[in-house]
């Protein structure tokens, strides 16, 4: 089977735990988009910063962002799709997370809002240990009446609310009480957050989207994954592929298990299925 489009997850997946891109990695997918497969970034950040990795692969197909909420081109203003969560489940939301004393994060293709001011100090971090390059347009929201008004002036842009912890106990209420919300899509992409997107969003459909944009068959297409959220694109996929590091369910949905994401799973997988072992 020629395979004509690859979606590819970032963390744990695409970036080492040195949270780069191998030089190898780049050279066999910048290879595999040379001979016309679309490299695709499929994740749960927001837009600009799956765009970013995008421009580092140097390839030019639509980016999947905020686990499936927003596709868009990269070189150009076409929106293949967006769903936002709207100011009625967004402020629902606010409401949630104030009775269970969670800060809050909220974000658009572009922005990210975010409640808890160690935040602020862990993406510092995060520039200074050189675990990230590029810049985020970020906003501190300190107050639950700063946080309506901005829910209020980016109704039509937010595409995810989302959950950090550090201890899964405390939020156990929580992520029960969210799960009982009919308008909202609850995964996890990492075992310290809870993503929380419109009913019906998922990288499964975004990439079955962008299959219908480009007229292939769920044949030629691959997804790898690690996580939670990767299952639905797993599971669409022709060759649904997980990370020797992906979590056993991830595993258990797959059709093959490639090299942790430290041993370059993601150029091994597309050197044996599209390369044919060239590299």
């Amino acid at each position: 089977m020629a395979y004509k489009l690859v979606c590819i997850d970032i963390d744990g997946t695409l970036l080492n735990k040195k949270h780069i891109i191998t030089k190898r990695t780049k050279d066999i997918l910048v290879k595999a988009h040379e001979m016309g497969v679309h490299i695709v970034i499929s994740t749960g950040r927001m837009f600009t910063d799956a765009e970013y990795y995008s421009n580092l692969l140097g390839v030019q197909s639509p980016v999947i962002a905020a686990n499936g909420a927003f596709i868009k081109e990269k070189n150009n203003d076409t929106v293949i799709y967006k769903d936002v969560l709207g100011s009625e489940v967004s402020l629902e939301l606010l409401k949630i997370f104030r009775k269970h004393q969670i800060k809050p994060y909220f974000c658009t293709p572009h922005k990210f809002y975010y409640g808890n001011i160690m935040f602020r100090l862990f993406y510092l971090g995060t520039q200074i240990w050189g675990t990230r390059s590029n810049k985020l347009d970020m906003q501190y929201v300190f107050s639950w009446n700063q946080w309506q008004k901005v829910l209020h002036k980016e109704q039509d842009n937010i595409v995810k609310s989302e959950v950090i912890y550090r201890n899964p106990a405390l939020v156990s209420a929580l992520r029960n009480e969210l799960m009982n919300v009919p308008q909202l899509e609850i995964v996890d992409s990492s075992r310290y957050n809870i993503e929380i997107t419109r009913k019906g969003v998922s990288k499964g459909k975004a990439v079955a989207m962008l299959a219908e944009f480009y007229n292939l068959k769920r044949e030629e297409i691959i997804t790898i994954g690690d996580s939670a959220n990767d299952i639905s694109m797993i599971e669409f996929a022709g060759m649904g592929i997980a990370m020797g590091n992906a979590l056993e369910i991830v595993k258990e949905k797959a059709d093959y298990i490639t090299d942790s994401n430290d041993n370059e799973g993601v150029a091994n997988a597309i050197n044996k299925f599209i390369l044919d072992n060239r590299f």
